[in-house]
Protein backbone atom coordinates (compact mmCIF):
# COMPACT_ATOMS: atom_id res chain seq x y z
CA UNK A 1 0.00 0.00 0.00
CA UNK A 2 2.79 2.44 0.85
CA UNK A 3 5.51 1.17 -1.47
CA UNK A 4 8.04 3.90 -2.21
CA UNK A 5 6.82 6.20 0.55
CA UNK A 6 9.18 7.39 3.28
CA UNK A 7 8.33 7.70 6.97
CA UNK A 8 10.01 9.37 9.91
CA UNK A 9 8.85 7.84 13.20
CA UNK A 10 10.17 9.43 16.37
CA UNK A 11 10.55 7.36 19.52
CA UNK A 12 10.66 4.22 17.37
CA UNK A 13 13.41 2.09 18.90
CA UNK A 14 10.88 0.36 21.17
CA UNK A 15 7.23 0.24 22.18
CA UNK A 16 4.47 1.89 20.17
CA UNK A 17 6.87 3.68 17.85
CA UNK A 18 8.64 0.47 16.85
CA UNK A 19 5.28 -1.21 16.29
CA UNK A 20 4.29 1.64 13.97
CA UNK A 21 7.63 1.52 12.14
CA UNK A 22 7.24 -2.23 11.59
CA UNK A 23 3.70 -1.79 10.25
CA UNK A 24 4.78 0.90 7.81
CA UNK A 25 7.80 -1.11 6.62
CA UNK A 26 5.54 -4.10 6.05
CA UNK A 27 3.57 -1.94 3.61
CA UNK A 28 6.73 -1.11 1.64
CA UNK A 29 7.59 2.16 3.34
CA UNK A 30 11.21 3.26 3.87
CA UNK A 31 11.69 4.26 7.52
CA UNK A 32 13.86 6.55 9.60
CA UNK A 33 14.04 5.26 13.17
CA UNK A 34 14.72 7.58 16.08
CA UNK A 35 15.10 7.07 19.81
CA UNK A 36 17.39 6.00 22.62
CA UNK A 37 18.69 2.60 23.66
CA UNK A 38 21.57 0.18 23.34
CA UNK A 39 23.40 0.90 20.08
CA UNK A 40 23.88 -2.78 19.24
CA UNK A 41 20.22 -3.62 19.84
CA UNK A 42 19.08 -0.68 17.73
CA UNK A 43 21.34 -1.74 14.86
CA UNK A 44 20.01 -5.29 15.01
CA UNK A 45 16.45 -3.96 14.92
CA UNK A 46 17.25 -1.68 12.00
CA UNK A 47 18.97 -4.39 9.98
CA UNK A 48 16.25 -6.96 10.65
CA UNK A 49 13.50 -4.56 9.62
CA UNK A 50 15.29 -3.69 6.38
CA UNK A 51 16.00 -7.32 5.53
CA UNK A 52 12.53 -8.63 6.34
CA UNK A 53 10.64 -6.08 4.28
CA UNK A 54 13.30 -5.18 1.70
CA UNK A 55 13.06 -1.47 2.43
CA UNK A 56 15.58 1.16 3.43
CA UNK A 57 15.77 1.66 7.18
CA UNK A 58 18.00 4.28 8.75
CA UNK A 59 18.53 5.44 12.32
CA UNK A 60 19.18 8.84 13.85
CA UNK A 61 19.49 9.28 17.62
CA UNK A 62 18.58 12.97 17.67
CA UNK A 63 17.75 14.40 21.10
CA UNK A 64 14.25 15.77 20.59
CA UNK A 65 14.50 18.20 23.49
CA UNK A 66 16.72 20.34 21.23
CA UNK A 67 14.86 22.09 18.42
CA UNK A 68 17.91 22.22 16.15
CA UNK A 69 18.31 18.45 16.45
CA UNK A 70 14.67 17.91 15.48
CA UNK A 71 15.15 20.04 12.38
CA UNK A 72 18.34 18.16 11.55
CA UNK A 73 16.49 14.83 11.95
CA UNK A 74 13.95 15.83 9.31
CA UNK A 75 16.74 17.01 7.02
CA UNK A 76 18.63 13.75 7.54
CA UNK A 77 15.54 11.78 6.54
CA UNK A 78 15.24 13.82 3.35
CA UNK A 79 18.95 13.42 2.56
CA UNK A 80 19.11 9.68 3.26
CA UNK A 81 15.69 8.51 2.13
CA UNK A 82 14.56 11.16 -0.33
CA UNK A 83 11.83 12.91 1.61
CA UNK A 84 9.29 12.71 4.40
CA UNK A 85 5.91 11.52 3.14
CA UNK A 86 4.77 10.28 6.54
CA UNK A 87 5.67 11.90 9.85
CA UNK A 88 4.75 10.08 13.06
CA UNK A 89 5.45 12.20 16.13
CA UNK A 90 5.46 9.42 18.67
CA UNK A 91 8.30 10.16 21.11
CA UNK A 92 7.19 10.70 24.67
CA UNK A 93 8.48 10.67 28.23
CA UNK A 94 6.64 10.61 31.54
CA UNK A 95 6.96 11.70 35.14
CA UNK A 96 4.29 11.34 37.81
CA UNK A 97 3.95 13.72 40.72
CA UNK A 98 1.43 16.07 42.26
CA UNK A 99 1.46 19.54 40.72
CA UNK A 100 2.86 21.27 43.77
CA UNK A 101 5.73 18.78 43.95
CA UNK A 102 6.35 18.49 40.22
CA UNK A 103 10.03 19.17 39.39
CA UNK A 104 10.19 22.13 36.97
CA UNK A 105 12.98 20.49 34.99
CA UNK A 106 10.78 17.42 34.35
CA UNK A 107 7.94 19.69 33.20
CA UNK A 108 10.29 21.37 30.73
CA UNK A 109 11.65 18.07 29.43
CA UNK A 110 8.19 16.53 28.96
CA UNK A 111 6.81 19.57 27.15
CA UNK A 112 9.89 19.69 24.92
CA UNK A 113 9.77 16.01 24.00
CA UNK A 114 6.02 15.37 23.88
CA UNK A 115 4.84 18.62 22.31
CA UNK A 116 7.49 21.04 21.06
CA UNK A 117 9.37 18.34 19.14
CA UNK A 118 6.23 17.62 17.14
CA UNK A 119 5.88 21.28 16.23
CA UNK A 120 9.50 21.55 15.08
CA UNK A 121 9.25 18.36 13.01
CA UNK A 122 5.96 19.38 11.38
CA UNK A 123 7.24 22.87 10.61
CA UNK A 124 10.27 21.41 8.81
CA UNK A 125 8.55 18.53 7.01
CA UNK A 126 5.41 20.33 5.86
CA UNK A 127 6.82 22.37 2.94
CA UNK A 128 8.06 19.20 1.22
CA UNK A 129 4.70 17.51 1.73
CA UNK A 130 2.92 20.50 0.20
CA UNK A 131 5.22 20.47 -2.84
CA UNK A 132 4.56 16.78 -3.46
CA UNK A 133 0.82 17.11 -2.83
CA UNK A 134 0.90 14.26 -0.33
CA UNK A 135 1.58 13.98 3.38
CA UNK A 136 0.40 12.08 6.40
CA UNK A 137 1.11 13.45 9.87
CA UNK A 138 0.16 11.30 12.85
CA UNK A 139 0.70 12.59 16.38
CA UNK A 140 0.63 10.02 19.18
CA UNK A 141 -1.44 11.92 21.70
CA UNK A 142 -2.67 9.19 24.10
CA UNK A 143 -6.07 9.15 25.79
CA UNK A 144 -4.45 11.77 27.99
CA UNK A 145 -4.85 14.15 25.08
CA UNK A 146 -8.60 13.80 25.69
CA UNK A 147 -8.97 13.20 29.43
CA UNK A 148 -6.85 13.76 32.51
CA UNK A 149 -5.42 11.65 35.33
CA UNK A 150 -3.95 12.78 38.64
CA UNK A 151 -0.20 13.28 39.04
CA UNK A 152 0.39 13.67 35.30
CA UNK A 153 0.24 17.43 34.86
CA UNK A 154 3.01 17.78 32.29
CA UNK A 155 2.06 14.69 30.29
CA UNK A 156 -1.63 15.62 30.12
CA UNK A 157 -0.85 19.25 29.28
CA UNK A 158 1.52 18.20 26.49
CA UNK A 159 -0.89 15.64 25.04
CA UNK A 160 -3.83 18.06 25.13
CA UNK A 161 -1.58 20.55 23.37
CA UNK A 162 -0.73 17.94 20.77
CA UNK A 163 -4.41 17.40 20.01
CA UNK A 164 -4.80 21.16 19.55
CA UNK A 165 -1.75 21.33 17.29
CA UNK A 166 -3.19 18.45 15.25
CA UNK A 167 -6.41 20.37 14.60
CA UNK A 168 -4.59 23.54 13.57
CA UNK A 169 -2.32 21.71 11.14
CA UNK A 170 -5.33 19.85 9.71
CA UNK A 171 -7.13 23.14 9.04
CA UNK A 172 -4.06 24.76 7.50
CA UNK A 173 -3.45 21.81 5.16
CA UNK A 174 -7.07 20.96 4.26
CA UNK A 175 -7.42 20.18 0.56
CA UNK A 176 -3.66 20.04 -0.04
CA UNK A 177 -3.26 16.26 0.01
CA UNK A 178 -1.78 16.47 3.51
CA UNK A 179 -3.69 15.16 6.54
CA UNK A 180 -2.95 15.44 10.23
CA UNK A 181 -4.52 13.24 12.88
CA UNK A 182 -3.93 12.33 16.52
CA UNK A 183 -3.68 8.71 17.62
CA UNK A 184 -4.96 8.32 21.19
CA UNK A 185 -4.03 4.91 22.65
CA UNK A 186 -5.25 3.68 25.99
CA UNK A 187 -3.14 1.41 28.18
CA UNK A 188 -0.55 -0.27 25.97
CA UNK A 189 1.92 -2.57 27.69
CA UNK A 190 5.14 -0.83 26.73
CA UNK A 191 8.24 -0.13 28.80
CA UNK A 192 6.76 3.24 29.85
CA UNK A 193 3.58 1.65 31.21
CA UNK A 194 5.40 -1.32 32.72
CA UNK A 195 7.04 1.05 35.19
CA UNK A 196 3.60 2.21 36.34
CA UNK A 197 2.37 -1.38 36.61
CA UNK A 198 5.32 -2.37 38.79
CA UNK A 199 4.86 0.69 41.02
CA UNK A 200 1.16 -0.08 41.40
CA UNK A 201 1.86 -3.73 42.23
CA UNK A 202 4.36 -2.71 44.89
CA UNK A 203 1.96 -0.19 46.41
CA UNK A 204 -0.81 -2.80 46.57
CA UNK A 205 1.48 -5.60 47.71
CA UNK A 206 0.42 -7.84 44.80
CA UNK A 207 2.08 -9.52 41.83
CA UNK A 208 2.94 -7.56 38.68
CA UNK A 209 0.17 -9.33 36.76
CA UNK A 210 -2.36 -8.47 39.45
CA UNK A 211 -1.07 -4.89 39.28
CA UNK A 212 -1.67 -4.91 35.53
CA UNK A 213 -5.22 -6.16 35.99
CA UNK A 214 -5.88 -3.49 38.60
CA UNK A 215 -4.58 -0.80 36.24
CA UNK A 216 -6.86 -1.98 33.44
CA UNK A 217 -9.92 -2.27 35.66
CA UNK A 218 -9.58 1.33 36.79
CA UNK A 219 -9.73 2.92 33.32
CA UNK A 220 -10.12 0.50 30.39
CA UNK A 221 -13.53 -1.24 30.16
CA UNK A 222 -12.28 -3.92 27.76
CA UNK A 223 -9.89 -5.13 30.50
CA UNK A 224 -7.38 -5.74 27.71
CA UNK A 225 -4.23 -3.89 26.75
CA UNK A 226 -4.06 -2.24 23.35
CA UNK A 227 -1.28 -3.89 21.32
CA UNK A 228 1.41 -2.12 19.35
CA UNK A 229 0.36 -4.20 16.32
CA UNK A 230 -3.16 -2.80 16.53
CA UNK A 231 -1.82 0.74 16.72
CA UNK A 232 0.48 0.12 13.76
CA UNK A 233 -2.48 -1.05 11.71
CA UNK A 234 -4.45 2.09 12.58
CA UNK A 235 -1.54 4.27 11.46
CA UNK A 236 -1.30 2.36 8.18
CA UNK A 237 -4.99 3.09 7.62
CA UNK A 238 -4.49 6.79 8.40
CA UNK A 239 -1.73 6.85 5.77
CA UNK A 240 -3.87 5.16 3.12
CA UNK A 241 -5.99 6.66 0.35
CA UNK A 242 -9.08 5.52 2.25
CA UNK A 243 -8.25 8.10 4.94
CA UNK A 244 -7.63 10.99 2.54
CA UNK A 245 -10.58 12.94 4.00
CA UNK A 246 -9.91 11.95 7.59
CA UNK A 247 -8.06 14.90 9.05
CA UNK A 248 -8.07 16.81 12.32
CA UNK A 249 -9.41 13.79 14.16
CA UNK A 250 -8.41 12.35 17.50
CA UNK A 251 -8.68 8.58 17.13
CA UNK A 252 -9.09 6.77 20.46
CA UNK A 253 -7.87 3.17 20.53
CA UNK A 254 -8.57 2.66 24.20
CA UNK A 255 -10.88 -0.25 24.94
CA UNK A 256 -13.69 2.17 25.79
CA UNK A 257 -11.75 4.38 28.23
CA UNK A 258 -12.96 7.70 26.80
CA UNK A 259 -16.51 6.42 26.17
CA UNK A 260 -17.20 6.55 29.92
Amino acid sequence: MLEGRTALVTGSTSGIGLGIAKALAAQGCHVMLNGFGDAGAIERTRAALAAEHRVKVRYDGADLTQSARVTALVDATVDQLGGVDILVNNAGIQHTSAVDAFPPERWDAILATNLSAAFHAIRRALPGMRRRGFGRIVNTASVHGLVASVNKAAYVAAKHGLVGLTKVVALETAGSGVTCNALCPGWTRTELIEQQIVARAQALGVSVEDGARDLLSEKQPSRQFVTVEQLGAVVVFLCSDAAAQLTGASVPVDGGWTAQ
